[in-house]
């Protein structure tokens, strides 16, 4: 971070190919001090081409084949946003983003690789599968073998295209399909190679001749010289009216680029865009490409993954010099290039200039280089930070980070001391009770509900975090019973120039408008300033003729929490370095969805509250202790994020965790989950008591609704107090 550096110029990155998560790993470790960097790729991963035959035959997990662009995102102190750019007007320098919108830039660079699609054949789109995108494919691969163990597909597979990616692939499904238990014992994989020219393509002889053999030991059938008319449900249809039985058809026929592409107005090669020495786009100084989405017209070479790594250290230096003004490098690919051909087992075949050999050693250095390619992705390196004072006073923690979020709340003890100057209130129309959600006011035959909620920023994306301190500032209007009604937005942006002020609170306006709007509350202003930090806060009003308090609970209620709990643990793993990209990213989502039909079900609830910095013990204690009541807890039955507990158990915590356990003690319980329950939550879930009759029928609409909702206790008579049971 620089914080004496405003922030000028816009970079986005277009796709997470293999070019690009380089440069996210070679951004972080040398960021351009005034650029704001943005990826965009429709997921928070990114599948290693490399290791997909080794996948797909069964030598690597789905986790080892991905690339965490999430977590390369906060290491390169980018934002990250799940989706998939549909259109670009570069004289405009704007991108379009499916189901987002439109997002402008200053420098550009795309690597969305290719499709192997095949539209134009007949029944291709219902029922085959092209070899990429590799994450669709990977991903029906999986349940075509699934459903072969379970008996309910046969282990027939056709795929079409006889060249290396082909031959490759097919190699890996046999081997596959022939593992032991996978097929029933009476029946014999079948898999065949469909390929329009007279033999296998994209390789030399002695290549071929091994290759031949390898197929023949698995039983892959190879059919030259023959044209896919029509794929059907369970066989393809040749074009000389032979058929083939298949209930997995792939399309492995060349490399294609994505449709959109053509609509852009770049300069195109046979749909591929055009780019010169420097990987520019032809005619512009401020787009990139690179990949297998790119024609080099300088040298152009086949499709193949190791010109996008050998051109990202080139594409780093050019967009960092496009941003600052600098002179762009040259990039000149290698005339010949080491092919290394998976064999389907754990053995290789290796090809250059005509040269080939094979055997296990060649898959073992296979398999180095690939996962050395991934460890560099993966194990990132430590980034330099000052270092403590030498002497500080007594108390402080120097080494201790500051979350964000609500983990960097005011602890509740401190809070709650500091409140107990306050004079009760002096107005007749100010009706608040102690421990409400938001204020309560006297409108006449209405009450009107006011609460104030700011965050500090936790993620580079500011119309997500928009979205999510929205969705945390309507918690307490939505657990008082409230119809939110009114909102103004409070927000502090890091200093920048007045083009990226515009952009960044046009983005953050639509977002609360949006968010605001669908709850039925008009945002009608606010304050903004600079800062330190993104901070994003919003003052949100609501009317209801009868707000629910703390202190309606009733002994026998059930327990109802409308969220998972984990939050503050992932968020903290996160700004180690240590949480999943996949987990981060389905949290914040989750966080940024509102609540209002949630409220709206429990609308009958005795006591209700939102579950935020104080964790779910605190503001189950501010039930119990308004009500009087013990709260009993199932601990297991406690909802929590996906990576919450396995990090917990890591020794990941938030910063506020200590302050929450003294302020809301469990008795009873152990391990991760009970620490759990003290974890700071953002845009946490609705808790609220519910008369025991009702709780199934409460429950069930809430996950009908789309909710993660839980019975997780029961209240009880006994002092205030919180024990699992």
């Amino acid at each position: 971070m620089q914080p004496d550096t405003p922030l000028t110029r816009d970079l986005v990155l277009i796709g997470g190919g293999h070019a690009h998560a380089l440069v996210m790993r070679a951004w972080g470790m040398d960021p351009l001090p005034g650029a704001r960097l943005t990826v965009i790729n429709p997921g928070p991963t990114a599948p290693y081409t490399g290791m997909l035959p080794g996948h797909v035959a069964g030598h690597y997990t789905r986790a080892e084949l991905d690339i965490d662009l999430a977590r390369l995102a906060r290491f390169a102190g980018a934002r990250l946003i799940d989706g998939a750019v549909d259109a670009i007007d570069a004289d405009a320098r704007r991108l379009h983003i499916a189901g987002w919108g439109d997002l402008d830039y200053d420098v550009a660079s795309i690597d969305v690789g290719i499709t192997a699609e095949m539209p134009e054949i007949p029944g291709f789109a219902e029922h085959g599968t092209g070899a990429k995108p590799l994450g669709a494919f990977a991903h029906r691969w999986r349940r075509f073998l699934a459903e072969v163990e379970e008996g309910t597909k046969p282990p027939n597979v056709a795929v079409i295209g006889g060249g290396v990616a082909g031959v490759e692939l097919s190699l890996a499904m046999a081997h596959a399909l022939r593992a032991p238990g996978r097929a029933p014992a009476v029946v014999m994989p079948a898999v065949v190679v469909i390929e329009t020219a007279d033999q296998m393509t994209g390789m030399g002889d002695r290549a071929r001749k091994i290759l031949r053999a390898a197929m023949t030991d698995l039983g892959v059938t190879l059919r030259t010289g023959a044209g896919v008319a029509q794929i059907a449900k369970d066989h393809v249809v040749l074009a000389d009216g032979d058929t083939i039985d298949a209930a997995f058809v792939t399309g492995a026929a060349g490399a294609r680029p994505h449709g959109w592409i053509a609509d852009t107005g770049l300069p195109l090669e046979r749909g591929f865009i055009r780019v010169g020495r420097t990987l520019a786009v032809e005619g512009r100084d401020d787009l990139f490409a690179a990949g297998d989405c790119a024609h080099m017209t300088h040298a152009p070479r086949p499709k193949a993954g190791v010109f996008a790594v050998r051109q990202a250290p080139i594409l780093h230096a050019n967009l960092r010099a496009a941003l600052s003004g600098g002179r762009g490098r040259i990039y000149q690919p290698q005339a010949r290039y080491l092919k290394l051909i998976s064999l389907g087992g754990e053995s290789a075949l290796a090809e250059r200039g005509g040269v080939a050999v094979s055997g296990p050693w060649l898959w073992r250095w296979k398999d180095h280089i690939d996962r050395s390619f991934m460890d560099r992705l993966t194990d990132l390196p430590a980034m330099a930070v000052a270092p403590p004072p030498k002497q500080i006073a007594q108390g402080g923690d120097a080494a201790k980070p500051l979350c964000a979020g609500c983990g960097s709340k005011i602890a509740g003890d401190a809070l709650a001391a500091a409140l107990r100057v306050l004079p009760e209130p002096s107005r007749d129309d100010v009706l608040s009770r102690p421990g409400d959600d938001a204020a309560v006011l006297d409108h006449g035959d209405t009450r009107q509900v006011i609460t104030t909620d700011h965050l500090r920023a936790f993620t580079h994306d500011p119309a997500l975090m928009t979205r999510i301190a929205a969705v945390h500032a309507l918690g307490d209007v939505w657990s008082m019973g409230a119809q939110p009604q009114a909102a103004l937005a409070q927000i502090t942006l890091p200093r920048m120039s007045e083009t990226l002020q515009t952009r960044t609170l046009t983005e953050v306006l639509a977002a609360a408008a949006e968010v605001f709007g669908a709850a039925g509350a008009d945002l009608v202003g606010g304050h903004s300033t600079m800062g330190a930090e993104t901070v994003i806060g919003f003052t949100v009003t609501g009317l209801t003729d009868a707000p629910i308090g703390h202190d309606g609970a009733r002994p026998g209620d059930a327990i109802i929490l409308t969220r998972p709990i984990g939050t503050g643990v992932i968020l903290a793993a996160e700004m180690a370095g240590a949480a999943r990209g996949r987990d981060v990213v389905d949290m914040l989502t989750r966080m940024a969805t509102p609540q209002g039909d949630a409220a709206a079900i429990l609308s009958g609830a005795g006591a209700m509250t939102d579950v935020t910095g104080f964790g779910l013990a605190g503001h189950l204690m501010a039930v119990c202790r308004a009500s009087g009541l013990v709260a009993e807890i199932a601990l297991d039955a406690v909802p929590t994020y996906a990576g919450a507990i396995e990090l917990s158990e890591a020794g990941h915590i938030s910063s506020l965790h200590a302050a929450n356990l003294r302020g809301a003690p469990v008795t009873g319980g152990q391990g991760a989950r009970l620490a759990l329950l003290h974890d700071p939550q953002t845009a946490g879930g609705l808790l609220a008591a519910v008369p025991n009759e009702r709780a199934d029928e409460v429950v069930g609409q809430l996950r009908a609704a789309g909710h993660d909702a839980a019975r997780i206790g029961t209240f009880a008579d006994g002092m205030p107090a919180i024990t699992c049971v």
